[in-house]
């Protein structure tokens, strides 16, 4: 018979709780490695897929960066600059003086001077024959000698009577009478010798002459020509020899001038200029073509010729305007432009309306501030929106 002792199942129940503990312990120590490796693994994923979501954006940003054209811009500011009116016109004489025949008229017998002869004031230009004029004048001199007979006779007898008065040999109405015969004869003399003075003048005025000094820019007449006070002008002299230029501007520009503005006027086919002066504006303006006439006077040289054309620079004044280099300046259908980078760095069109052209560049007259940042080349490479990098240069340096 067999009898178990108390104690011996305690001892093997206690083995058996020490086996367990061991075990669960590995199991625990398994889940916590597996949760830590699927830590790792989630946050391994999580860091995949931001650097996947990042490198596109960091590719696109690199690669506008590296398409983006740079481009050279300055900031004109403000620079003084001289106000012009560019306008065309013809050249004439200033003073025009037309010369043709104040007497009656009749043959010319000879033409003394030619175009393009300089003349003095009186001089005689061409002669009319005046052979009958010149007989009339001899007649009348012959009639005063007559005259001058006659009041010498009447003096004598009013003489005689006189000395007779007192003898009671003449009567004193006789003596009026001798009186009033003296004072007729001696009349007689003085019409005369005005009808003397009156032939001589008229003789004179067959005589072409240049009513003031100047430069004979015409001669329309020739020997054996007959002319008369109704002929047209024979001659056309420039008083002096001034010449001007006359211009026709819009009113606006007009309004802009004065007296007195200087010009530079250089004719047609000629690369030299000549100075000159406003004398004259026009004081009324065409309600046509809303124009009016500037008269821009310039002393005589040989290649201003009346009649030929001719373009004017005016000086208007002094205004203070952004001024760029001739770089910068594009045109285009519609107009002169500029491209200007904006804060964004992206290139915007801008129309402008240009001014003086010089060596210090070109003046903007409306459509910049001088604030802008305008791009100075490379603008025929560019269009509206795109983005650059500008690099800014010193506006003195760009010119």
């Amino acid at each position: 018979m067999n009898i178990q002792s108390p104690n011996s199942d305690r001892s093997f129940a206690i083995a058996d709780v020490e086996g367990v503990r061991p075990r669960n312990r590995r199991w625990i120590v398994i889940a916590l490695v597996l949760i830590v490796i699927a830590a790792g693994a989630a946050l391994f994923l999580m860091r995949g897929k931001g650097e996947g979501a990042a490198a596109p954006a960091a590719a696109a940003a690199g690669s506008a960066k590296a398409t983006a054209q740079r481009v050279t811009v300055i900031v004109p500011g403000h620079s003084a600059s001289t106000a012009t009116i560019t306008t065309t016109g013809t050249l004439a004489a200033r003073r025009e003086m037309p010369v043709g025949v104040a007497g009656e008229g009749g043959r010319v017998t000879a033409v003394l001077v030619e175009q393009g002869q300089w003349v003095r004031a009186g001089q005689t230009l061409a002669v009319i024959d005046r052979s009958v004029q010149a007989q009339q004048a001899s007649q009348l001199r012959a009639s005063i000698a007559v005259a001058q007979a006659d009041a010498a006779l009447a003096q004598s007898n009013l003489d005689r009577a006189r000395s007779l008065v007192g003898r009671g040999f003449v009567s004193k109405a006789d003596l009026d009478s001798r009186v009033a015969t003296r004072d007729a004869a001696n009349a007689r003399v003085a019409v005369a010798r005005a009808q003397l003075s009156e032939s001589n003048a008229l003789i004179g005025r067959l005589d072409v002459r240049a009513p003031a000094a100047g430069l004979v820019l015409t001669r329309a007449v020739e020997a054996g020509q007959i002319v008369s006070s109704g002929s047209p002008a024979l001659f056309r002299i420039a008083r002096d020899g001034e010449m001007e230029m006359q211009a026709r501007l819009a009113e606006q520009d007009l309004a802009r001038l004065s007296v007195g503005r200087p010009a530079q006027v250089t004719p047609v086919g000629s690369t030299r200029s000549y100075a000159g002066r406003i004398w004259q504006m026009s004081p009324i303006i065409d309600p046509t073509s809303r124009q009016g006439v500037v008269r821009i006077a310039v002393p005589y040289d040989a290649a201003l010729r009346p009649g030929g054309f001719a373009s004017a620079v005016i000086t208007s004044g002094a205004v203070d305007l952004p001024m760029l280099p001739q770089s910068a300046v594009l045109s285009g259908d519609e107009g002169n432009f500029v491209y200007v980078v904006d804060a964004g760095n992206k290139v915007v069109r801008r129309p402008i309306k240009t001014g003086q052209v010089s060596d210090n560049g070109v003046s903007i007259q409306s459509g910049l501030d001088g604030t802008e940042r305008v791009v100075v080349s490379a603008g025929a490479f560019l269009n509206p929106g795109d983005v650059v990098v500008p690099t800014r240069i010193a506006a003195a340096a760009a010119r």
